[in-house]
């Protein structure tokens, strides 16, 4: 139980410190991308997942995920990418933002990193703002 306590403490003192820790991974173009990991829940295998007839491109479904159910995104095509292939391979991060589950379909999860906030750089401003 120490070492918990601790893992936890260390992780809400790098606010204080300038620092992020990043959840890493792929998309299907191979392209690496990260996400704060207070905002995921859990990263696992791509669940069974359910169509919703008439819902987004990008949206690949819905899936129960201990008793709750959670709409399941392509993040590749959310960001103009080629589609995760719907064979059941890939992963999919639960994230929670403003009380709101959503799961991200991606191609592979690597690791978990630790940065100053200085190392982050903003996303190129030809992106625009994402559409989901």
């Amino acid at each position: 139980m120490v070492g918990l306590l601790d893992g936890i403490d260390k992780r809400t003192n790098l606010a204080g410190h300038n620092r992020i820790e990043l959840l890493l991974f792929r998309l299907e173009n191979g392209q690496r991308f990260g996400i704060n990991v207070f905002k995921v829940q859990e990263a696992i295998q791509c669940p069974v997942f359910t169509q919703v007839p008439r819902s987004h491109s990008v949206v690949c479904g819905i899936a129960n995920l201990r008793g709750k159910t959670v709409s399941i995104i392509d993040l590749s095509m959310a960001v103009g990418g080629a589609p995760h292939p719907r064979d059941g391979s890939g992963y999919v991060i639960i994230t929670e933002y403003n009380r709101s589950t959503h799961g991200f379909l991606v191609a592979s999860v690597e690791q978990i990193i630790h940065l100053e906030w200085s190392q982050i750089y903003p996303a190129p401003k030809a992106w625009g703002p994402a559409v989901i």
